[in-house]
């Protein structure tokens, strides 16, 4: 064989070899940044996360509460600089018998939207500012009853494999018929550290103050710890994620732990 055929054998050879791993090299990068995306609260992109928390010794029997969050995102382009991300959470709830003689409810519970201004082109940090509305569409036992509104502002930024940030607002009731004024306030500071193959740690507890509360039983305080990864159905990226959290602040009737599971189907452009 002259050195020709070997150059043209040893070029066939290779050529699938190197096609291979080049398409594999640009999966991992798409799958990474599918993974930056599904942590950032404000990216430009449709998903639909489904939320499933299991609450423990919840309530004065300490039975099991279970809450599936449906939180469809989706954004606007607000003009050239900017876009808007309107968040929704529809909460369908399996509420435990808070007497001894109750029974279990089960139904929808109030509807929370939130809608974030974030300029599009973001610098070291990633930022919107918005607000935050309450309706009333819970199930009787299963509702404040009241219609709220309240700003909202979320911040992260992605330092190598880190993202850290938070998300706070507080919401306030402005009209309704029931018998407690609503004032909560809600803050989830997130800290993930992203591992190859578009899986992560992620640190994400949901901390809220019930400020009309009697003090000593207005925070919930979780701590805990989950891991998520990017996975394909078909050809639709899912984000994967399971947490559990020990609430290590609570009312007196608040839950102890909480397992939280997570499906968030993205729709990328």
């Amino acid at each position: 064989m002259n050195d020709r055929s070997r150059s043209q054998w040893i070029s066939l050879v290779l050529s699938p070899i190197l096609m291979a791993a080049t398409l594999a090299h640009g999966q991992e990068q798409d799958a990474e940044a599918l993974a930056k995306a599904a942590q950032n609260p404000i990216a430009s992109m449709i998903s639909l996360p489904l939320q499933n928390n299991t609450n423990t010794n919840f309530g004065p029997q300490e039975k099991t509460q279970n809450v599936l969050n449906i939180q469809p995102v989706w954004p606007f382009s607000a003009g050239d600089s900017w876009n808007f991300i309107t968040r929704t959470i529809v909460p369908v709830i399996s509420q435990p018998a808070l007497t001894p003689n109750g029974s279990r409810t089960q139904g929808l519970g109030d509807i929370t939207f939130s809608g974030f201004l974030s300029p599009k082109v973001a610098g070291q940090w990633i930022w919107g500012v918005g607000g935050i509305a309450l309706l009333p569409t819970g199930d009787k036992a299963l509702t404040a009853d009241k219609w709220g509104l309240g700003p909202a502002a979320v911040a992260l930024t992605f330092k190598g494999p880190w993202v850290y940030g938070g998300l706070i607002n507080n919401v306030w009731s402005v009209s309704g018929s029931g018998p407690n004024d609503v004032n909560l306030m809600t803050l989830q500071p997130f800290l993930n550290y992203n591992l190859p193959g578009a899986r992560y740690f992620t640190f994400s507890p949901l901390m809220t103050a019930n400020w009309e509360a009697d003090s000593g039983e207005q925070w919930t305080v979780p701590v805990g710890l989950g891991y998520g990864k990017i996975f394909k159905l078909g050809k639709l990226p899912v984000n994967g994620q399971i947490s559990l959290y020990h609430n290590v602040l609570k009312p007196t009737f608040g839950p102890d732990w909480q397992l939280r599971v997570q499906l968030q189907f993205m729709f990328p452009k």
